[in-house]
């Protein structure tokens, strides 16, 4: 797990859209780097398909849009050209009829089964006029990014990847399986993570049941479906979960934590898309692939969304609680580089990070309750912090104004602390 000091809170942005690649020979191969490092970035004069992604590990070189399948990238399919113009966005055929609601399929079902079940919730989201800006030439450009979503309230709200609707675009299209394509808004953004929620004027819509990461286990079964390339629409790949816990950077400098690692063949236009466990129910949500690798895919934990799902589903904006403070969560590297008396934990650092941050926000919930720079949380509200419960994890499914118990090891001692959690600013 690679870890970065002086993390705070994170929260991500929109993902930096790659420039197009040289229609001729293509660029000197970039010097390997080691695996998680965000990748280069090759810029072109000339116009090109290219495709937007999220990027983690050695180099690449993007050259043409099926070329986009080799690089085991789980971002979003975007089509750019220099002079602004976009490719003309895939439909889905008309498959048959739309079921009321969705369910999952009996016991562990096979995988045809669950497809069955499940896939009518699945959709296509085309994102047009999405700007991006070259973080090389500074050249701004507009096209259409295409990925995944998965129903999870019949009355029209899907939850889909942050940088699927990312960059302002001036029309959302929700493609649905029966064949119906409807206009969409985004109601909501997630400052935590790389999720957001865009809605449709529908109601009686098919939905996917909502299952439970937290008891998932390694070696499971996974299925994806979505729309890899943005032109596939409706493809299933499966696999096993490979790890827990993870935590990787990508190519905005961002970090992704706490993500469900799978062999499950995760591509570009996946993104936002569902992963399902062995009996149909949504496990994660597809938002990352390696490049140089085969087999490595990512994804963001359900039981993370699910405080936005009810949110949602009542009407209520998207809001996350905050505590107001930079950490580190404890891994054996982390213990033996600093010293540390414990071996798991969230360690808030003694210094603030490379840019200045501070590592307690003043006046914030977690220096109104008394935190303090060196503190180790172990515990919150009696449940001990550790690989698969990270503070970050932990805190997202309590609510804004909740009064938390904090064990908090200082000095060689233990103490409680209590603290009364805030509302995630946007720009934290």
């Amino acid at each position: 797990m690679t870890t970065l000091a002086g993390k705070k809170e994170p929260m991500y942005d929109q993902i930096t859209p790659l420039t197009p690649s040289s229609a001729s020979a293509p660029p000197e191969p970039a010097a390997p780097l080691p695996v998680y490092e965000p990748a280069p970035v090759f810029a072109s004069s000339t116009p090109a398909t290219t495709g937007q992604r999220r990027a983690v590990g050695p180099g690449f070189v993007l050259s043409a849009v099926l070329a986009s399948a080799l690089l085991a990238s789980g971002g979003t399919y975007l089509a750019i050209n220099a002079a602004g113009e976009k490719a003309p966005a895939s439909t889905p055929a008309p498959v048959g009829n739309v079921a009321s609601t969705g369910s999952a399929a009996t016991g562990n079902g096979s995988v045809v089964d669950i497809v069955k079940a499940v896939s009518p919730a699945v959709v296509t989201i085309v994102s047009d006029g999405i700007t991006s800006t070259d973080p090389q030439t500074g050249q701004t450009q507009q096209g259409t990014a295409t990925g995944s979503g998965v129903i999870f309230d019949a009355n029209g709200l899907i939850l889909t990847n942050h940088h699927v609707v990312a960059g302002d675009p001036s029309k959302i299209t929700v493609n649905l399986k029966d064949g119906r394509s409807l206009d969409a808004t985004v109601y909501g953004i997630d400052t935590l993570t790389d999720l957001a929620i865009v809605k449709v004027q529908a109601t009686g819509l098919p939905t996917a049941p909502i299952g439970d990461s937290s008891t998932i286990q390694v070696g499971q079964q996974a299925i994806a479906i979505g729309s890899p390339l943005g032109e596939f629409t409706d493809s299933v790949t499966s696999g096993i979960i490979s790890a827990l816990g993870r935590s990787i950077p990508v190519d905005t400098g961002e970090v992704l934590t706490n993500l469900i690692q799978t062999d499950t063949a995760i591509n570009p236009g996946n993104s936002g898309g569902p992963l399902f466990d062995p009996s149909g129910k949504v496990i994660g949500i597809n938002t990352a692939g390696a490049t140089g690798s085969q087999g490595i895919g990512f994804a963001i934990p359900i039981d993370i969304a699910r405080p936005l799902l009810a949110q949602a589903s009542a009407g209520q904006p998207l809001a996350r609680p905050y505590l107001g403070i930079r950490f580190e969560t404890i891994d054996p590297a982390l213990q033996t580089a600093n010293s540390l008396p414990v071996a798991n934990g969230a360690w808030i650092p003694t210094t603030g990070d490379a840019s200045g941050g501070q590592v307690i926000v003043p006046d914030g919930p977690a220096a109104q309750g008394g935190l303090q720079a060196g503190d180790i949380i172990t515990a919150v509200n009696g449940t001990t912090l550790d690989a698969t419960h990270p503070l970050d994890m932990v805190t997202s499914q309590l609510a804004r104004g909740a009064s938390v118990k904090l064990d908090v090891l200082r000095g060689g001692q233990t103490v409680q602390l209590t603290v009364i959690l805030g509302t995630r600013p946007t720009s934290a």
